[in-house]
C-alpha cells in the first residue's frame, strides 16, 4: 500500500533526504553532507513544533541523524545504504524502520522484551502518525 502524503511537510523532508542520500550513493558525496544538514534542519523544525526534546518524532529524527553522522566518514559510507533504503521505504510505503527501532527503547515501551514484541513491532503495517499508535495490542 502506498503512503505518499505530499500534503505533509514531514513527507517532503524525507523525500528530499532520500534523494540526497541516493545522490551520495551515486557518486556525489556532497549529497551525504546535504542530507545531514537537512536532517539537522528537520530536527530543529520538529523541535520547535513538538516543543519537547523527548517527543517521539524528535527521538526518531535524532537517532536518524546519529546514523547519518556515523556513516559520514569515507570508510563508513557503505552504511548509507541502510538509511537510503529505509528512507525510500518511509517515503513510498510509510514504513519507518528507525521509528520501529526507537519504539523498542525502554522509555518508549510498556512491556518487556520478547520475541512476540519484536515480531509485532516489525510486521505491524504502516500507520499515519507513529508506530507507537499503530502497534497491535498485547495479547495475554
Amino acid at each position: 500500500m502506498l503512503m505518499i502524503d505530499y500534503k505533509d511537510i514531514s513527507w517532503w523532508y524525507w523525500l528530499v533526504t532520500a534523494c540526497l542520500l541516493t545522490a551520495g550513493l551515486a557518486g556525489y558525496p556532497q549529497g551525504f553532507v546535504l542530507a545531514v544538514a537537512l536532517t539537522v534542519l528537520q530536527l530543529i523544525h520538529f523541535g520547535l513544533r513538538e516543543r519537547s526534546l523527548t517527543a517521539f518524532p524528535m527521538q526518531v529524527r535524532f537517532w536518524y541523524l546519529v546514523l547519518l553522522l556515523v556513516s559520514l566518514p569515507p570508510q563508513m559510507q557503505l552504511l548509507y545504504w541502510l538509511p537510503t533504503i529505509g528512507t525510500w521505504a518511509q517515503v513510498i510505503f510509510g514504513y519507518c524502520t528507525m521509528a520501529r527501532l526507537v519504539s523498542l527503547l525502554p522509555w518508549n515501551r510498556s512491556e518487556p522484551w520478547s520475541a512476540r514484541l519484536l515480531w509485532r513491532t516489525f510486521i505491524a503495517p504502516p500507520v499515519r502518525g507513529n508506530i507507537l499508535q499503530g502497534l497491535p495490542p498485547t495479547q495475554a
